[in-house]
């Protein structure tokens, strides 16, 4: 598997870690590139964006699971099945830069976002949070009764035009996680697409100072 890593813009050893996790057909390489955009801001940061574990099925890219069905059940089986795979990976991350789970944020793009949301309420310890642009929750329905689930801040952004992941996602995805008591934030931005725009990065920006604790 293929990483592609920015290192610090300070030149020193980062004190946190932004894990950029990419959409279906795409690959690391892709979404290293919104690093650019937040060094500035985030100069003891690392940002690290692996390739997903799996080609896609479409003959080019990786995928983290297959998308041949978009059945809620198909779904999630698909983000339990690499689950532990991603789990792992995290964990080496993390030794690899002798930083806890704190340190570590979450940033994904379309099914980058599917599987942020599923993997951080089930680690076994608190990420900093999840910046997820054009995704969806899935199996989001147990965690208002999961007491061992981490309820770490989640800020959601997605277009109201979107034709791949439709606006309705990003409603069930806010509407489930507060109701199970996670800090939501974030919106829908009129007339985008399957994308990001910059307000996306900006807002993406400042929810990942805050939750790495990074003055602004």
């Amino acid at each position: 598997m293929s990483e592609y890593i920015l290192p610090p813009k300070s030149g020193g050893n980062p004190d946190s870690i932004v894990l950029l996790l990419h959409g279906y057909g795409s690959n690391g390489q892709d979404l290293i590139g919104l690093a650019d955009y937040w060094t500035h801001a985030l100069l003891n940061t690392v940002f690290v964006s692996p390739d997903a574990f799996a080609p896609c099925e479409m003959g080019f890219g990786f995928q983290w699971f297959s998308l041949q069905s978009w059945m809620p059940q198909h779904l999630l089986g698909g983000a339990e099945a690499v689950a532990v795979q991603l789990n792992a990976y995290i964990d080496g991350l993390l030794a690899r830069y002798t930083l806890d789970e704190s340190r570590l944020a979450l940033a994904g793009f379309s099914q980058g976002t599917m599987m942020s949301l599923y993997i951080a309420p089930r680690r076994k310890k608190a990420l900093a949070g999840v910046l997820g642009y054009s995704g969806a929750l899935l199996g989001g329905e147990g965690l208002a009764a999961n007491t061992a689930a981490m309820r770490v801040p989640v800020h959601l952004i997605h277009g109201d035009i979107d034709p791949v992941v439709p606006v309705s996602a990003y409603y069930h995805a806010s509407e489930t996680l507060k109701q199970a008591g996670y800090p939501v934030t974030g919106g829908v931005t009129r007339g985008l697409v399957h994308s990001i725009d910059e307000r996306g990065l900006h807002d993406g920006e400042v929810f990942l100072q805050q939750v790495l604790g990074v003055a602004a």
